[in-house]
């Protein structure tokens, strides 16, 4: 391992502590400002030195548990969004902690404005030092500094794709100093020069066909100089993302995982999940409860729409939304002479809409075209039947007549927004729909969901309207 991951992975810690700790400071100050207690004045006496050594000790317990969310991992995390989630999932979790130890300790602190406000400038801190450690890594490597110096072992269109990554990506620290197609002898020869002349500092072994003979003296010659050893599993014909290495009796066995909400990714997830579902619930009821009266008024009818939906691995759960549609509407679709006189928006896909649909009341086409017929769906989120993010929950008649590769949607919980629906929402076809929650299966991560999140209002207003 290069000295310098070792380096960049040692000052996280403390410039997380000072992040935080500036975080909680800019809330004070924010809480004090003339334009601020003008709008909401200052009722308590909150000194700063006891405010200051409480942020202290509050710091240093968020760094445990960025600890714990895997910020100081050695390797680092690739994507910044996917860090960027994991920071926001640390932060949610320890703003949970001050409100529990609040809570059980019945101690009542002076000013939730500063809570929230630190929490909210914890993020920001957290993010824009976390962009600046990156920006100084990639700078780093232009210099040479930090840069993994390999030698690819391999031939065949893997290596290819493998030297002109490298090459034409040098931000990604590596840069291939030798190609050789094989291993023998006077290639043992030529890199142990390249040894002594300390220009190596890895081996990437791609070549597949190479004998178990070759491969353990290249192994050997790896241990005997001291230089990293990695083997590159090409020996599938489709690019794969997700897989795991696990040994038994001493041998390596790939798993090719469906999706990487798995372990703690899963966890991570749920948590988030049940966060955000309450907040949102909250901020929401007042429009949930002018839609219920709206939906009385409007037509007689009970107010939530129930039916069966298929949820993960193929189960059946119980699903509910806003009525928008005259009572026993869902009839209709086994109604040949009225599905005679619809056109299906949807034609030649497993699902069905149809156009200027008749059954829509009033109230349903101005709730469905902002999607406020789906708020309920926030409480199959906090139960876990759904997730905030994820391919929308199908029918059972539509599942039923899903084709093979549709089924890899089920891996994974169904969401109230997804890559599909910010990416088009109804004027996609359905498989461009599974394509793109298909990759949002395989490439999942905390940030992604946010993204998708932040989209999801814009694409309801703005894509609605020529709906």
């Amino acid at each position: 391992m290069k000295r310098s991951e070792l380096i960049f992975t040692a000052i996280k810690p403390p410039l997380d502590y000072l992040a935080l700790i500036l975080a909680g400071v800019g809330a004070y100050a924010i809480r004090y400002l003339p334009a601020v207690q003008n709008v909401r004045p200052v009722v308590f006496d909150l000194s700063f030195a006891n405010y200051f050594s409480l942020t202290v000790a509050i710091a240093a317990a968020w760094v445990l548990i960025f600890a714990l969310t895997g910020l100081y991992s050695i390797r680092g995390i690739k994507k910044f969004r996917e860090e960027f989630g994991r920071i926001c999932v640390a932060c949610l979790a320890g703003l949970a902690l001050i409100l529990a130890v609040m809570v059980f300790s019945r101690y009542l602190f002076d000013s939730r404005f500063i809570i929230l406000t630190s929490w909210v400038l914890a993020i920001i801190f957290i993010s824009l030092e976390r962009i600046f450690i990156r920006l100084l890594k990639k700078f780093s490597y232009q210099f040479g500094f930090g840069v993994h110096r390999l030698v690819i072992i391999g031939n065949g269109q893997t290596a290819k794709d493998l030297k002109d990554e490298f090459t034409y990506r040098p931000t990604l620290g590596y840069r291939v100093v030798q190609h050789f197609d094989n291993f023998d002898s006077q290639i043992a020869e030529k890199m142990k020069q390249m040894v002594l002349n300390d220009a190596i500092d890895e081996i990437i072994k791609i070549n597949p066909n190479l004998k178990p003979e070759e491969t353990l003296a290249l192994i050997n010659f790896a241990n005997e100089y001291h230089l990293d050893f990695k083997y590159a599993a090409g020996f599938l014909d489709t690019q794969l993302t997700n897989l795991e290495v696990t040994t038994f009796a001493g041998t390596p066995v790939i798993e090719v995982k469906r999706t990487r909400l798995d372990g703690w990714g899963r966890i991570y997830k749920r948590i988030f999940d049940i966060a955000v579902s309450i907040i949102l619930i909250i901020l929401a009821s007042p429009f949930m409860l002018i839609t219920v009266i709206a939906i009385k008024l409007d037509s007689t009818g009970p107010i939530l729409f129930k039916y069966k939906r298929i949820g993960q691995f193929g189960k059946a759960f119980t699903y509910f939304k806003f009525r928008s549609m005259i009572k026993n509407a869902h009839q209709y679709r086994f109604d040949s002479e009225f599905l005679a006189q619809q056109q299906n928006l949807r034609d030649g896909s497993p699902m069905i809409k149809f156009k200027a649909d008749p059954r829509i009341t009033r109230v349903g086409k101005f709730i469905r075209r902002f999607s406020i017929d789906e708020l309920p769906e926030l409480f199959l989120v906090l139960i876990g039947k759904m997730s905030l993010v994820g391919p929308r929950p199908h029918e059972i008649e539509e599942v039923e007549k899903y084709q093979r590769h549709h089924k890899k949607l089920l891996t994974i919980k169904p969401g109230i927004t997804g890559l599909a629906q910010v990416s088009g929402r109804s004027d996609l076809n359905f498989e461009e729909e599974v394509k793109l929650d298909t990759y949002y299966i395989e490439n999942w991560s905390l940030g992604l969901d946010l993204q998708i999140l932040f989209k999801t209002p814009g694409a309801v207003i703005y894509r609605r309207q020529t709906l």
